[in-house]
């Protein structure tokens, strides 16, 4: 089976073949990583915005290797609410047969300092990396896996929503027809 990710992170990576390993016990999983742009800012501020990377990046990755059996964006975001910083992921599964599926990550509260850099133009990783004296930790646990201590990272967390997104494409219930 060939999936083509729309990353090179290590982290998405990882993701990526722990969650499609899972849901397809048993078959050879081949990870194709692939450079593509997401058609929104290296830090997306908003959930539509970061929905919207997700699926550029998966039609990018389309685009880019169109023989594969599954094309994955994952687009990392922050949002500000009521003035606190939360950080988030959407996950895009395509699949060769024309159905998709889509899930967003849990929301991670973040620490008003990072929140503060945030504010002034730095991007969430390198916020991190500053306020928790790190270094690219968004290719590592990221702040999922600072915050906790490394219960959660963000590949664990990354791997657990794309099973998520894998739903609508494995589950026998999304092939029946649809009533409408």
């Amino acid at each position: 089976m060939k999936v083509v990710v729309a990353s090179l992170n290590p982290v998405k990576l990882g993701a990526a073949a722990k969650a499609f390993a899972a849901q397809f016990p048993g078959e050879t999983i081949e990870i194709v990583p692939v450079e593509v742009g997401s058609g929104v800012g290296d830090q997306p501020m908003s959930d539509a915005a970061t929905r919207r990377g997700a699926r550029t990046r998966a039609g990018n990755a389309a685009s880019a290797i169109p023989v594969a059996d599954y094309w994955v964006g994952m687009e990392g975001g922050a949002e500000l609410l009521d003035g606190q910083l939360v950080a988030f992921a959407w996950m895009v599964v395509r699949g060769a047969d024309g159905r998709g599926g889509e899930a967003r990550s849990p929301t991670l509260p973040l620490p008003p300092a990072v929140r503060d850099l945030v504010a002034d133009g730095m991007e969430l990783g390198a916020a991190n990396d500053q306020v928790f004296a790190t270094a690219n930790s968004k290719q590592a646990g990221g702040a999922f896996g600072l915050l906790t201590d490394g219960r959660l990272t963000r590949e664990s967390v990354y791997a657990e929503t794309l099973t998520i997104a894998l739903i609508p494409l494995v589950h026998p219930l999304y092939r029946q027809a649809d009533p409408r």
